[in-house]
């Protein structure tokens, strides 16, 4: 920082500026703009909202709330150090912060209200309910609630937990310390104990702790650095300016008062509206004189500053929400197996019903002396009883059909719900710990936001993704320039060991760029000539405007030598940084900004430009200028941007074989993949210059219409310009793109890329990233009306048919060559009308679409198209703000952590740091999460079916009684402890292929995309089989034991050991990969199990006291539990065995492989594997 000091401070500084050469650009922009009057433009018109000193503009589309214009009633009264008057007529919120969800008296009711939403829950509550009525108890009372009891319980402690870590969080936020002006000194309190109003003071490196307007800093301009890295994940400084009426104000000596009306809190970290009086004067305040909420103050010593939004109302945490909800596919699904199960639980219990109304009806004579349904009690010993323990037959079919309901309620298997998200968790760990996804470069690991979706990972089939920071770096380059009509791409490169050299000295400082430039040996000798040629007269005025037309902060970083200091240039856009380092490389070398002016080498000569005004880049102008006032008393206006907003403001009387040169040169660069912008300027005459600054004025400090007011200042200022040319930047590619993109191709993935670049660099970086192919038929879609959309649909659906019968019809050969690229102009006529249904067939049978010039708002509703009219699954990738809304929309949303901040992170379900990482996300564990998910709900179902149905053949033994011989604890236990641990365990580890092996064949991910894992056939299947060993374990015994004396509790612990060994030896026969945990899991459940049961029957007070030691004692004891598993796992073992031998998946034949040890490419590259488009239907 000393060399920036020694430079403003300079006596001579004015001296040093090249007057002359000031004085030649403003004569040959005054040529260009001589005799041309200002446009005018109506409110209409695309512009944006114009700062001074380096603001960024409120043009975020996701938060646009602090767009709106502020009227009297909707602004915020701040009273400067007076936060008494400032809440005394509105309470305005304190600065204590509660991201907790719960407090000690809401969490039970809340909590429980939470877990009631699942209607499962609610079923197996009134469940409970009704086994407490004396006329329906089945079970003990304490036994029918436990269940419930236990799942509502396991999810409640998990929440409470992590409301405790936000609770602790919160306490420790709230009890940081800050410097606070109280009675003209400064004193340390409590960040929760500040109030809006409060005058706040921070020092270096700092957090701050609210929303605050800054008064002064420690720099003598008033300017403060700050990193937002917390709040948008950008670590570029940031600049934000103190007013210069507030700056000299001292707050121990001075008494500070004024009047701040500023908007209500809202969302838009970027955007601040605002006024303020002080001292008879009316400043108006914008998105750079506010710091926020969780900002690091840097490269400042101090800063002083108001306090207008605090607490839960600062931008920070009113941008702190979680992850969107979203529920899996398969979860969904899973809902239409439960009423399947619902129907066939009420059949069962119909059934009981009318066979027991039956039996009544044939047995009412014999009711008054029968144990279960005598009418007539005879203990008075009178001879005449009173009704006792019969409501009548209608009631007593009732009865039986609610108790049925009772006794069988397992049906629908209520641990499964808690199951589900502890596998869930459990895969999401490993997901995380995953190295193959670790990010060296940001040192970032896989983050797992939502875990409620891991398994819809594996039914992917459309992927959109974002272009610029998703498949390429963001880190921009400077490759080639357009001057004057004249392209500069084709020269010989200069290396960066020759350029070492190039550095400015500053008071015995040396000063070099950080960054290095290849730069072009000819356009550097011609902008080193300065203005002794034509040609060099326009170079110079080209770097000229790359150095100064910018939001740039130069920073100084200290080397091994004490002489040589580095320039890093911080700066919110990649390109900025890339055109300031392209500008320094060529002699043109920004060296200080200040909010007042600009401190310029060029050629060894520093010079300083006044910035008189700035109108930032925005989404919807997509340009900026800055307003520089020269030494000479000229005033310039200097403007870079997008060609197609640049050329609609270039002034046509000029050369318009410049223009035309450009406008080819520009198409080139994009044909190579680069970005392009377009540079113009123009000067200023005194009268124009006066009159935009009067109306800037006079629209900065409007409260109502703002923002439409400095639009129009904007619009009527950038036009008429001179075209100066154009840069090329060059966006690498990330590591691994290309062939992420085919593997994903391969497995049967559609990708989709959605950009805001042009077409030609679209296109160029779809061929680099071999997502298209020279192969493919490419059908372009550029039209601007929606007769001509139609037209062209018509036309393009027609090329495809014929395509595809050329290759074959059905076979699907055809479509896999039909790329469709189609432009924003033509989706704004298609998107929300007719011909909707006709870009989602076009595109259906295109294996790639590539969409160029799309707002964000269009990347969302390209995501809905899809997903309204296919039931396929969806993914959308992107790494900035503009991709949110096309991940909230998207079934999986992932977020890149790249360059862009953190919102798209924020807003995911999933975040990772490179593309490549799909790949493994998808492949290895989107197949193994869609795998186990599958297999694991079909397996609950299974188990907890065939337990009903042994329960419902005992029933139709004991006179539709609804006693059973499976004692009410072991009925309990099963679904908790006996059964639970071992499909938990499986599901979280087992894998049904290697890694290697779901990486080298991406095919074998069409498994999930047809659905193989869970359909409706496989729960049929499986419902058959559980018919099957139900009749097996009850009635083996049955035979066994038929006319013994063995009581019915002795049989119940039978059947309730050969169910439970059953039913995890059945598991382990599906074990692919075995591990020591999933061994002690399935056999220690089993062992478990044994133990229990002899406890249970080991109390006396129960009354199957010692039922297991009556009857185990026996060899057919153990014969029948043999006989049991033999006879009930046999059929199912023979039917496996003859459909993998004849009909076998993908999944088997590559496990075969595995098996056999076969990993040379020449033999395991034989592998046939199943056509992935020929999927079903999802229901």
């Amino acid at each position: 920082m000393d060399s920036r000091s020694d430079i403003e401070n300079s006596p001579d500084i004015e001296s040093n500026f090249n007057t002359s050469s000031r004085r030649s650009i403003s004569s040959i922009l005054s040529k260009a703009s001589h005799g041309n009057s200002i446009r005018e433009s109506g409110l209409g018109h695309s512009g944006s909202k114009p700062v001074r000193d380096g603001s960024r503009g409120a043009d975020s589309e996701a938060f646009s709330i602090s767009q709106k214009e502020i009227d009297e009633e909707d602004a915020r009264l701040v009273y400067v150090n007076d936060p008494v008057k400032t809440n005394e007529r509105f309470e305005y919120t304190g600065n204590s912060i509660q991201t907790g969800k719960y407090s000690v008296f809401t969490f039970l009711p809340k909590n429980l209200f939470e877990q009631f939403h699942r209607v499962a829950y609610i079923y197996f509550l009134v469940i409970a309910v009704l086994n407490q009525l004396p006329q329906l108890a089945v079970f003990g009372r304490g036994a029918s609630i436990l269940p419930l009891a236990f799942v509502l319980l396991v999810t409640a402690i998990k929440d409470a937990y992590e409301d405790y870590r936000r609770h602790k969080s919160d306490r420790i936020e709230n009890n940081r310390l800050a410097w606070v002006l109280v009675n003209e000194q400064f004193q340390l309190k409590k960040w929760k104990e500040i109030l809006v109003g409060d005058i706040v003071k921070v020092h270096a490196n700092e957090t701050l702790p609210c929303d605050m307007v800054l008064l002064s800093t420690s720099d003598p301009t008033g300017v403060a650095y700050v990193q937002t890295i917390n709040l948008d994940g950008e670590s570029n400084l940031k600049t934000r300016y103190a007013k210069q009426e507030t700056l000299l104000k001292v707050p121990e000596k001075d008494r500070i008062s004024g009047l701040i009306k500023c908007e209500k809190p809202n969302r838009n970290i970027y955007g601040f509206q605002a006024n303020m009086d002080i001292d008879g004067k009316r400043l108006s305040l914008g998105p750079s004189n506010i710091v926020l909420r969780g900002c690091e103050l840097k490269n400042t010593s101090w800063a002083l500053g108001v306090v207008v939004y605090a607490g839960r109302e600062t931008k920070a945490m009113l941008n702190s929400s979680g992850a969107p909800s979203k529920r899996s596919w398969l979860e969904t699904r899973m809902n239409s197996e439960i009423i399947k199960l619902s129907i066939f639980l009420i059949a069962l219990c119909a059934i009981v019903s009318v066979l027991a109304a039956i039996w009544l009806k044939q047995q009412e004579d014999e009711l008054d002396y029968m144990p279960f349904y005598r009418k007539l009690d005879f203990s008075k010993g009178d001879g005449k009883g009173d009704d006792y323990n019969y409501y009548g037959w209608g009631m007593e079919i009732v009865f039986t059909f609610l108790m049925s309901v009772i006794v069988f309620q397992i049906m629908i298997p209520i641990s499964l719900y808690i199951s589900m998200e502890l596998v869930r968790a459990g895969q999401a760990y490993f997901m995380i710990q995953d190295t193959d996804m670790f990010d060296e470069a940001s040192h970032s690991r896989f983050q797992c936001r939502a875990l409620n979706i891991n398994e819809d990972l594996g039914q992917i089939k459309y992927i959109f993704s974002d272009k610029t920071g998703t498949l390429t770096e963001n880190k921009m380059e400077f490759q080639c320039a357009s001057i004057w009509g004249v392209d500069y791409s084709g020269g010989k490169a200069i290396s960066q060991k020759e350029q070492v050299g190039y550095c400015v000295n500053v008071d015995g400082k040396v000063l070099s760029p950080k960054m290095k430039v290849e730069v072009d040996s000819d356009l550097l000798q011609l902008a080193r000539s300065g203005y002794d040629t034509e040609e060099g007269r326009h170079i110079h005025n080209f770097f000229l405007v790359l150095a100064a037309c910018n939001t740039i902060v130069p920073l100084f970083i200290d080397t091994s030598d004490p002489n040589v200091k580095l320039i890093d240039y911080q700066g919110e856009s990649p390109d900025e940084q890339a055109l300031a380092y392209a500008a320094a490389a060529y002699g043109f070398m920004l060296i200080e900004r200040t909010s007042g002016h600009i401190v310029i080498d060029v050629q060894g000569e520093r010079q300083r430009f006044n910035v008189l005004g700035l109108h930032e880049f925005d989404s919807d102008r997509k340009r900026m200028s800055v307003i520089l006032g020269c030494p000479d008393n000229t005033v310039v206006l200097l403007v870079k941007g997008a060609d197609t907003t640049m050329f609609s403001v270039i002034n046509k009387t000029l050369n318009m074989n410049i223009v035309q040169a450009t406008e080819e040169h520009i198409h080139a660069y994009s044909s190579l993949g680069l970005r392009t912008l377009v540079v113009g300027a123009r000067e200023l005459s005194v009268s124009e210059f006066e009159q935009w600054q009067s109306s800037f004025e006079a629209a900065s400090t409007a409260l109502i219409g703002r923002a439409a007011l400095l639009r129009k200042v904007a619009s009527n200022v950038e036009n008429n310009l001179c075209l100066l040319g154009a840069s090329g930047i060059e966006d690498k590619l990330q590591k691994g793109v290309p062939e992420a993109i085919e593997s994903l191709r391969t497995a049967g993935i559609k990708v989709w890329v959605l950009t805001g670049d042009k077409q030609e660099t679209a296109i160029s970086i779809g061929y680099s990233s071999k997502l298209l192919t020279s192969e493919m038929k490419q059908i372009i879609i550029n039209s601007n009306s929606k007769e001509s959309c139609k037209k062209r649909l018509d036309e393009s659906l027609v090329t495809v048919s014929g395509l595809s019968q050329e290759t074959g019809g059905s076979s699907g050969a055809g479509v896999r060559l039909v790329a469709l690229i189609i432009d924003g102009t033509s989706l704004v006529y298609i998107l929300d009308s007719e011909l909707e249904e006709q870009l989602f067939e076009l595109s259906r049978n295109c294996s790639v679409v590539l969409c160029c010039r799309v707002a964000p708002l269009q990347k969302a509703g390209i995501v809905a198209l899809v997903k309204r009219r296919s039931p396929d699954m969806t993914l959308a990738i992107g790494d900035g703000a503009n991709d949110v809304s096309m991940i909230q929309m998207a079934d999986v949303g992932v977020g890149i952590s790249g360059q862009e901040g953190r919102q798209a992170v924020m807003a995911s379900d999933f975040a990772m740091g490179q593309f490549r990482f799909l790949v493994p996300l998808l492949f290895v564990h989107g197949h193994w999460n869609y795998q186990r998910m599958g297999y694991m709900i079909l397996y609950n179902f299974y188990r907890n079916a065939v337990f009903v149905l042994i329960l419902f053949w005992y029933v139709l033994y004991t006179c539709y009684s609804l006693t059973t011989a499976i004692n009410e604890w072991s009925s309990v236990l099963y679904s908790v402890i006996y059964t639970s641990l071992p499909t938990i365990v499986v599901a979280i580890l087992d894998k049904d292929l290697s890694r290697r092996t779901l990486l080298k064949y991406p095919q074998l991910y069409g498994a999930g995309l047809r659905q193989e894992c869970y359909n409706s056939k496989l729960f049929w299947l499986i419902m058959m089989d559980t018919l099957w060993q139900s009749v097996a374990v009850f009635f083996i015994p049955l035979l066994a034991y038929w006319k013994s004396n063995i009581n019915i509790w002795s049989i119940g612990d039978l059947w309730t050991l050969a169910i439970v060994i059953l039913v995890n030896i059945h598991l382990a026969l599906d074990v692919i990969r075995w591990s020591w945990i999933t061994h002690a899991a399935i056999w220690g459940s089993i062992v478990a199990t044994f133990i229990c049961v002899v406890v249970i029957d080991a109390i006396p007070s129960l009354p199957y006291y010692w039922a297991i030691f009556h009857v185990a004692g026996a060899v057919e004891f153990w014969l029948c539990l043999l006989l049991i598993i033999i006879t009930a796992l046999v059929p199912r073992f023979l039917v496996k065995v003859l459909c993998q031998y004849y009909n076998p998946s993908d999944v088997q034949i590559a496990r075969e492989f595995e098996k056999s040890g076969i990993h040379r490419e020449s033999e395991a590259g034989q592998i046939e594997m199943n056509p992935i488009d020929n999927h079903p239907q999802r229901q």
